[in-house]
């Protein structure tokens, strides 16, 4: 197993690598770019999209081509470039001081892409995320900022899909091919057929005083006076801004889960070891939770770690909007409309971190659960 997990931690390298260079490539064909956005934001037009008219680099090298640029002296362009990354200041060895293109003996030098994305690398190897171009705040506190939200999410709408699915799913592999079980699927089907946002609206309609009854909040993670509640009112307080967004969070989850679990124990339901625990004279209780339970908790139970992290990264824009939650679905939104190149990168680095340290970590969630299974054997 030592030397399965070595292999998979080397192979992290090259694959972070490999998706921070696609995407990397991929920014270069699409239009505008974060310079744009601030010339936009300082003639009062608020979106440089409407000034686009076809390509042009993402990274705003050509400043004189931007179509909002009309009127602006030339140095604040040159200053947005050096600041944003895309430009550097080159100073002759006399300077004294901190670089600065108003002095007599420096120069502005445009950076190409090859050499913004290895000093980008360069940068986030050291966890060096830099500052975001339109929060005048560093992409770590922004995303610190919003995480709360995020894991609130992910992690009640994880365990809410696995308290429900679970018993559910071993209830209907027992009674499969009964009404009980028909007419639950049809349930699972139609719930997983619906979008998470239109569920969420109608949840909004029925008890958040749309037309119906003023159950749960409108808006927001807590109330104006979180701060001055006691611990049990905080709790109480935040469970009830809490519910709808994650009922409607772990809406597709559940119908997943529910189907798959009943699924796993229908297959292992029908193996040969049940048929001989059962002639042994063996309760129905005991071959199920005592024999089957391991078998066919295997993939469900192991596939807990990515569940969980596609929830949590996976947050939707439309939820978050909805109820008015500041998340990271929103924060990866606002930066890839206005260009904001810092956290789109920071973040996906981050998260494509996160996300194959958690494959292996699925790979190990096999193994605990299983001692049989010998990835090194598999692999030979």
């Amino acid at each position: 197993m030592l030397a399965y997990l070595s292999r998979r931690l080397l192979l992290v390298i090259p694959t972070l690598i490999g998706i921070m260079l696609i995407n990397f490539v991929l920014t270069q064909f699409v239009p505008g770019g974060p310079i744009e956005q601030v010339i936009a934001r300082v003639q009062g037009e608020g979106d440089a999209f409407r000034n686009i008219s076809g390509g042009g680099d993402v990274q705003g090298a050509q400043s004189h081509q931007y179509a909002g640029a009309q009127g602006l002296p030339p140095e604040l362009l040159d200053q947005l470039e050096v600041q944003m990354g895309f430009a550097r200041i080159s100073c002759t060895a006399e300077h004294q001081g901190e670089p600065d293109l108003s002095a007599p003996d420096c120069e502005k030098v445009k950076l190409g892409a090859t050499e913004r994305f290895f000093i980008m690398m360069g940068n986030y190897l050291r966890f060096d995320f830099g500052q975001s171009f339109f929060h005048s705040t560093s992409v770590v506190d922004l995303v610190l900022e919003r995480m709360p939200v995020s894991i609130t999410l992910g992690l009640w709408s994880t365990l809410l899909a696995y308290l429900i699915s679970i018993p559910l799913g071993i209830r209907k592999a027992v009674r499969a091919g009964t009404p009980a079980d028909t007419w639950t699927s049809g349930i699972i089907i139609v719930g997983y057929a619906i979008p998470a946002f239109l569920f969420a609206v109608l949840l909004m309609v029925l008890f958040a005083g749309g037309s119906y009854w003023q159950i749960f909040p409108l808006r927001g993670l807590t109330s104006d006076n979180f701060a001055d509640l006691s611990w049990w009112g905080k709790v109480k307080d935040y469970a009830w801004h809490i519910t709808l967004p994650v009922v409607a969070t772990s809406i597709s989850s559940f119908a997943t889960l529910t189907l798959l679990t009943k699924n796993s124990f229908l297959d292992e339901i029908n193996k040969q070891y049940v048929m001989t625990a059962r002639a042994k004279g063996l309760t129905e209780g005991r071959v199920l939770y005592g024999h089957v339970f391991r078998n066919a908790m295997l993939i469900v139970i192991a596939g807990f770690p990515a569940l969980f992290l596609g929830v949590f990264f996976g947050a939707s824009i439309l939820i978050e909007t909805i109820f008015s939650l500041e998340g990271l679905g929103r924060l990866g939104f606002e930066a890839a409309v206005q260009r904001n190149y810092p956290v789109i990168f920071g973040t996906l680095y981050v998260f494509g971190l996160m996300g194959l340290i958690v494959g292996i970590l699925s790979d190990l969630m096999y193994v605990l659960i299983d001692p049989r299974i010998d990835f090194d054997k598999r692999a030979g």
